[in-house]
């Protein structure tokens, strides 16, 4: 049985752990922290990940603690003119074979987190790798501790600031982006009745964008706060923010912004950051997975479901292929192309949300222009297609 340790117990670490586990390898995660905590707001997981999550046999446990959107629209930040509005739900199901939905991180970070345990990966916590080096029979792995441990195979799920990938390819700052990004949730008793809609609700201004959705089965109101600003270029979860610095930040805004922040208590901050897509992931029997090779900003909601296409492209390669270096060149080939794709859209994303300059003020009006009769929702559609249709158990 071959033995894979995985750096990293986020998101991507803990789904590649289930899928490998599932594939009957060993496993072993190592994790900086003391414990999974619950730092972190919600995520969206579009019908492409929810392929991932019912494959490893975990969707309806996931499914129990999220909330299942109606649509997903985009307004103007001051009168609520609507671009588009997509149709999730039931549309997804039909369209691409699996739901679209709102979780909070440590509910799917739970879930994860109990599959792993009952399949028998094994977790190691406030231990880190620090770097690695090839010997015959595998990889040596260095650890923060002084420890030197052996495996067949080393995963880098360690997100943007990746040990392992400044062990593979040197130090590489991850560039910050000039955008930073408020997070928060706000219990749904606290606000008016019908003041949030069951959507996944993105509301663009100028310099700035807002979205706001459900989770905890409608119990909680998620918001991501997206503003341009280079004075601020911390890259932390778990840095508090200030709430009345953040109200600032969008005084003016709809009704529907503005209230979910008059009764906010409690806010996190941090710069957003991304790297260039790269061109190797892999090194003999390494490789890199999720914000460690392909960190994104999300401004297409995908950073969760790339990591999670990852592990389970990763998972089905190294049970396909007995050379672990050939399995981990094709799984590179493999995702490589299309995370790479996501990155520069979600990139591009950014200037057409924040307004920033003509060409995209123009493009938003012919939107709303076409709204009235339903054709920017049918652009909106075919442009998500190659996103949300893309099913990697299929194609493993």
């Amino acid at each position: 049985m071959k033995d894979i340790v995985i750096a990293g117990a986020g998101i991507g670490g803990l789904t590649a752990a289930l899928a490998l586990r599932q594939q009957d390898f060993n496993v072993r995660v190592i994790e900086q922290a003391e414990y999974l905590s619950e730092i972190g707001a919600g995520l969206q997981l579009s019908p492409n990940a929810m392929h991932v999550m019912q494959a490893l046999g975990i969707s309806q446990p996931l499914c129990a603690v999220a909330f299942r959107p109606k649509a997903a629209q985009m307004r103007h930040y001051q009168s609520a003119k609507l671009y588009f509005s997509v149709p999730l739900a039931e549309a997804c199901i039909s369209r691409y074979g699996a739901q679209y939905v709102h979780i909070h991180r440590a509910d799917l970070q739970r879930v994860l987190w109990q599959a792993c345990q009952q399949a028998g990966v094994s977790f190691h916590f406030s231990e880190s790798v620090i770097g690695y080096h090839h010997a015959d029979s595998g990889v040596h792995i260095h650890l923060a501790s002084g420890q030197s441990w052996q495996a067949d195979c080393l995963i880098g799920a360690d997100g943007i600031k990746s040990k392992v990938h400044s062990a593979m390819l040197g130090e590489q700052q991850a560039r910050f982006t000039g955008q930073v990004a408020w997070r928060g949730t706000v219990p749904s008793q606290c606000l008016p009745t019908g003041l949030v809609s069951e959507n996944a609700n993105l509301w663009v201004g100028p310099g700035r964008h807002f979205v706001s959705y459900y989770v905890r089965s409608g119990e909680a109101v998620n918001f991501v706060a997206v503003e341009e600003r280079s004075d601020w270029q911390t890259e932390s979860w778990s840095q508090l923010g200030d709430v009345q610095e953040l109200r600032r930040a969008f005084a003016g805004w709809h009704p529907a912004v503005s209230d979910i922040l008059a009764a906010t208590q409690q806010c996190y901050l941090w710069a957003l950051h991304d790297r260039a897509p790269l061109s190797r992931w892999t090194d003999g029997h390494v490789a890199l997975l999720g914000d460690a090779c392909h960190p994104m900003l999300p401004f297409l909601a995908q950073g969760a479901a790339m990591a999670m296409e990852d592990a389970y492209v990763l998972a089905a390669m190294l049970k396909q292929f007995t050379d672990i270096k050939q399995a981990l060149l094709q799984y590179q080939q493999r995702r490589l192309p299309r995370t790479s794709t996501i990155q520069t859209q979600a990139l591009k994303n950014a200037a057409l949300y924040h307004m920033q300059n003509p060409l995209q003020r123009t493009k938003l009006d012919i939107l709303a222009g076409l709204s009235a009769c339903g054709l920017s929702d049918q652009i909106a559609v075919r442009k998500l297609d190659y996103i949300y249709n893309y099913n990697v158990v299929d194609r493993s």
